[in-house]
């Protein structure tokens, strides 16, 4: 077996606990970010599962994701889009409002990010409730383009956030089930 095959992603994720609030145990990336070889191996191990996909593009959301998708589509080959909250993209945009479970949110793209027809995979540093990923799925959607995957470095399984996600596939390289 080789190094690759048994390098430990989750040993480079540190869990902080009350961020950012009390009861709620943050998984941090920055100390996998930090540590080249986990960095590369993560990349590595999202290649593998975006490429079966077939992607014209990969979507980053806001902010961490960007981290994520960005070097990742370079590693392919591809291009990269940014998924935004409201009001941060210059140019003419889209959007597409969501429900929180206290209150709505927008997601934002330029209009002309995607065209009909293009393949988006969509990826994120975490999947929590899952909320933010579908209306992702949505926008890019409404927008034309066929979404045939996502992924996230980690899922927070016991939220069930993939369950908001219909018929996109998806994939983490992580899972904690509390």
């Amino acid at each position: 077996m080789s190094t690759a095959e048994t390098f430990d992603l989750k040993a480079h994720i540190r869990g902080i606990p009350d961020f950012p609030k009390p009861g709620i145990l943050f998984y941090d990336i920055s100390t996998l970010l930090r540590h080249g070889p986990a960095w590369k191996e993560a990349m590595r191990r999202l290649g593998d599962v975006v490429r079966p996909h077939r992607p014209t593009l990969l979507a980053g959301i806001e902010s961490r994701g960007f981290l994520i998708a960005a070097p990742l589509a370079l590693e392919l080959g591809l291009g990269f889009i940014m998924l935004r909250k409201r009001g941060k993209l210059p140019g003419a945009i889209i959007g597409l409002n969501y429900a929180l479970e206290y209150g709505t949110d927008r997601i934002e793209m330029q209009a002309d990010a995607v065209k009909p027809g293009d393949r988006v995979v969509v990826l994120d540093d975490l999947l929590a409730t899952g909320g933010t990923l579908a209306a992702a799925i949505g926008l890019l959607r409404q927008s034309g383009a066929e979404v045939p995957g996502a992924a996230a470095l980690i899922e927070l399984t016991f939220l069930n956030g993939r369950s908001r996600l219909g018929d996109t596939a998806f994939d983490a390289l992580l899972a904690y089930d509390d």
